[in-house]
């Protein structure tokens, strides 16, 4: 999808430092039980490197997937695809945003009235030191919440794209209605 691939774009042109980010509550509980389908991505510590090592180290974009990784302390998703619009409170999305402090910058906003709203957090401490990443998408039928802890070099950051449940920004995803 061309939002997508904008956010991503603008995302990786903002920030040039590298990304170590904390881990932020987003679990709902109560919300899977109303979805269709729901991705519950929890990996930290020695899970996150055991999983790690299932990446292809000969193919480019699973080689900096695995470097990535290998720095994280953690990547956390949640996503929540529902049978009908208003299905889920939107007030979820508030309840992440109140989490972050006075430290956390906006730095992406995409803004659809009937399609998805996509927004990019970090925490910026001082000049060029970004300590936390979180990525929020909400459609009308979908939640995605994605939040990475530990340093990133974001310049390679897109290789996590569809590895460990975090969903692809650079490509069309398929919906069934």
């Amino acid at each position: 999808m061309l939002v997508r691939n904008f956010v991503l774009a603008v995302f990786v042109l903002a920030i040039a430092a590298p990304v170590s980010a904390q881990r932020i509550n987003i679990d709902f509980p109560g919300l899977s039980t109303r979805a269709a389908e729901t991705v519950d991505v929890t990996l930290d510590g020695p899970l996150l490197r055991l999983a790690s090592k299932f990446l292809d180290p000969h193919d480019p974009d699973q080689r900096d997937a695995r470097e990535i990784v290998s720095k994280l302390e953690g990547i956390y998703v949640r996503s929540y695809e529902f049978d009908k619009e208003g299905e889920y409170d939107r007030a979820v999305v508030e309840h992440v945003r109140s989490q972050l402090g006075s430290t956390w910058k906006r730095i992406v906003t995409v803004r659809s009235r009937d399609k998805e709203n996509v927004e990019i957090y970090v925490d910026v401490r001082g000049e060029n030191n970004v300590r936390g990443l979180v990525i929020i998408s909400a459609e009308p039928k979908e939640l995605t919440i994605v939040n990475l802890v530990g340093p990133v070099d974001i310049d390679k950051l897109s290789s996590l794209e569809g590895e460990f449940g975090i969903p692809r920004m650079g490509k069309e995803r398929r919906h069934h209605d």
